[in-house]
């Protein structure tokens, strides 16, 4: 199994990737956030000018705030600097989107973003609506150092359920998740990309589409916990972007939390009851994936940890992480919490990825 680290966009912290090539990691995927982050774009091309092996894109660009040309010359730029390990992980915007007030593509926006998209990185024409009408479009200087679309440029979709999954299946070189609480649920997933790919009449070979999980991973040592003050650090600002997201879901579309939420929910949502709510899009994210608001400390608990993350002793750890790849998992890409974000990168590079790779 391959194990990549996902990158908070920060344009001075490039050591951080420069270090993870270093120990082994696979893949850097840098995160696509505009209103809390640096531009991914930007920190990718002077990790790709830092680097010389490790796999370097887009985890995960977002389809709303960039139209498919802008996003494909963007990540060709890339390509040419970092030409045959360039890759580009595209979402529709769970997080970016919402930061900014607006909602994620629907599925139906982001399938014809999907169409338009996939054959910019071949350099191919592609069509696109202008005035209810569909324009074709090409970029005009392939061949002048611009960009590079002679070296693919693998595309990973992100989906997280049945849709989405199947668009992956559709369009996708590749399928991006959030890490399943077990083995079997990727089972499913698989089943769903294999569903898309076929009603679109595309002849998928799974054995070479990846599954990537986005998680963060934290090695126990003994005599601790899932409370622990350690791992509540290194995991809590994963766990509490799990609450975010269901909390999203719950006041947009009425879907309700899941099951491992159930003890905290109401008192998470009374929290936020006095937020205006011309606010609350931005209040809802605040520390996202980095650190946990002060206030939100007492809604990470154990459970919500084990539910996102992967926790336990070393042997526990590899175990698991060898159950999801025999289930067809490939990579699973860390997001540990911004302070201790050089600790997990050592101890993983260390005590994991030379058992993982072997």
């Amino acid at each position: 199994m391959k194990v990549g680290v996902c990158v908070p966009s920060h344009i001075s912290d490039i050591g951080y990737v420069v270090r993870a090539e270093a120990l082994g990691y696979s893949h850097a995927w840098f995160a696509d956030s505009q209103m809390i982050w640096s531009d991914c774009y930007a920190t990718l091309a002077l990790a790709a000018k830092a680097t010389q092996t490790i796999q370097l894109g887009t985890g995960v660009a977002v389809s709303g705030t960039r139209p498919p040309a802008v996003t494909a010359a963007a990540i060709a730029t890339i390509n040419a600097i970092a030409p045959g390990r360039t890759f580009l992980g595209i979402g529709s915007g769970n997080t970016a989107m919402r930061i900014m007030g607006s909602p994620p593509h629907r599925i139906a926006e982001f399938g014809r973003y999907l169409a338009s998209l996939r054959p910019l990185l071949r350099g191919d024409e592609a069509f696109i609506e202008v005035d209810g009408e569909p324009c074709p479009i090409v970029h005009g200087m392939p061949d002048m150092g611009f960009v590079n679309f002679d070296d693919p440029i693998p595309l990973y979709v992100s989906g997280f359920g049945p849709r989405s999954l199947g668009l992956a299946g559709q369009y996708g070189d590749g399928a991006i998740l959030s890490m399943p609480p077990h083995p079997k649920i990727l089972t499913r997933m698989r089943a769903d990309v294999e569903a898309g790919a076929k009603k679109a009449g595309r002849a998928l070979d799974m054995s070479g589409f990846p599954f990537s999980a986005l998680t963060t991973i934290s090695i126990l040592d003994e005599g601790e916990d899932l409370d622990h003050p350690r791992i509540r650090n290194e995991c809590g600002a994963m766990a509490m972007a799990t609450v975010h997201f269901a909390y999203d879901q719950w006041r947009q579309l009425g879907q309700a939390p899941p099951t491992f939420l159930e003890q905290i929910w109401d008192e998470y949502c009374a929290m936020l009851a006095d937020v205006p709510d011309d606010r609350l899009h931005q209040r809802i994210h605040t520390g996202h994936n980095l650190w946990v608001h002060p206030e939100e400390e007492r809604f990470v608990t154990a459970e919500t940890i084990d539910t996102t993350c992967v926790v336990g002793l070393r042997d526990e750890v590899i175990a698991r992480l060898h159950a999801f790849e025999e289930a067809g998992l490939d990579q699973v890409f860390i997001l540990p919490a911004w302070e201790p974000r050089f600790e997990v990168l050592e101890r993983v590079g260390r005590e994991l990825i030379p058992e993982l790779s072997s």
